[in-house]
């Protein structure tokens, strides 16, 4: 019987490192995501956010959910204590928000396309055919992943790629964005001071920008947005990269240089020297060119962000 105990207890101890010991929303034993987190995460169709104030350069940003009790814990538990059983349920969300955010990039690019082509022009077409969705992670702090011992951004976003593979989406996590120089802790700052810290913190590593010119829909992830200057900074990075006029003119010797809070992509949009690299869908493409969809999906955004819905 002794032995018997003794067989219980160390099956138990092995469970326990293999097995999560809790739900990573409520807490719940034994499991990764309880079905009513899991609900939480995932019941509900993704939906179209927006911050307010949105900074400038925001792409569109699908959300899967609002960053509220169940998915924040989740998330939190991802990031912060290493529940890396989790960037599972967490990337079949961001995949949810990625198929949400294509279809109306894809939507839109159509009808844009179409009116260009009654006006006479070459029309957009649809971008699915040109090449894998390219998912690209807002990368974290290089002191957070040290930290950390991971970089949850990356993570979900190869676990949303393996879901939209598994689904019939082809997909790969291009991780190109780096931080060119470490920023203030974001914690305790407004809008508009997120913004003014990370301008010109990112850019694209040398050689990203020609793997950015491939084809395909681009989509910008991350777990989580709240005030958006995350995804605005990544979208301007991606932007300057993507564009072959202004990555011969500021060439790779400006990776890693000082902070710059020019925004290149938005003061330059429809301008004929931009004609020769990817165009972006809606507001961002010209007419008779090729536009590329370019969109942004994350896991969580703030419950108030999803009020662009009600209108």
């Amino acid at each position: 019987m002794s032995g018997s105990r003794t067989l219980r207890g160390w099956w138990t101890d092995l469970t326990d490192l293999v097995l999560p010991a809790e739900c990573g929303g409520c807490g719940r034993a034994r499991a990764v995501l309880c079905p009513r987190c899991r609900t939480a995460l995932g019941g509900a169709p993704p939906r179209r956010v927006r911050p307010e104030p949105a900074p400038p350069g925001l792409p569109e940003v699908h959300a899967a959910a609002p960053y509220a009790d169940e998915v924040r814990a989740a998330l939190l538990a991802h990031k912060e204590r290493g529940a890396l059983s989790l960037a599972g349920p967490l990337g079949t969300a961001l995949a949810g928000a990625v198929r949400a955010g294509l279809r109306e990039a894809w939507t839109g690019a159509r009808e844009v396309g179409a009116r260009d082509a009654d006006a006479g022009g070459a029309g957009a077409g649809d971008a699915r055919g040109r090449g894998p969705v390219l998912l690209v992670p807002v990368p974290s702090a290089r002191r957070a992943v040290r930290t950390r011992g991971h970089d949850p951004a990356r993570r979900i976003a190869l676990a949303a790629a393996g879901e939209l593979r598994r689904t019939g989406t082809s997909a790969r996590v291009l991780a190109v964005l780096r931080q060119r120089y470490a920023v203030a802790d974001q914690s305790g700052l407004d809008a508009r001071q997120r913004v003014a810290n990370l301008a010109g913190a990112l850019a694209v590593a040398p050689g990203g920008g020609v793997l950015l010119r491939g084809g395909g829909a681009l989509v910008l992830v991350d777990d989580l947005m709240t005030t958006g200057a995350s995804l605005a900074e990544a979208a301007r990075a991606v932007r300057a990269a993507s564009a072959p006029a202004v990555e011969s003119r500021a060439g790779p010797a400006t990776y890693g240089r000082a902070k710059s809070a020019v925004y290149p992509a938005e003061a330059g949009e429809g301008r004929e020297e931009r004609k020769t690299g990817p165009r972006m869908a809606g507001r961002y493409g010209g007419g008779g060119v090729i536009r590329e969809v370019f969109c942004a999906a994350v896991v969580a955004a703030s419950p108030d962000s999803f009020e662009i819905n009600r209108n």
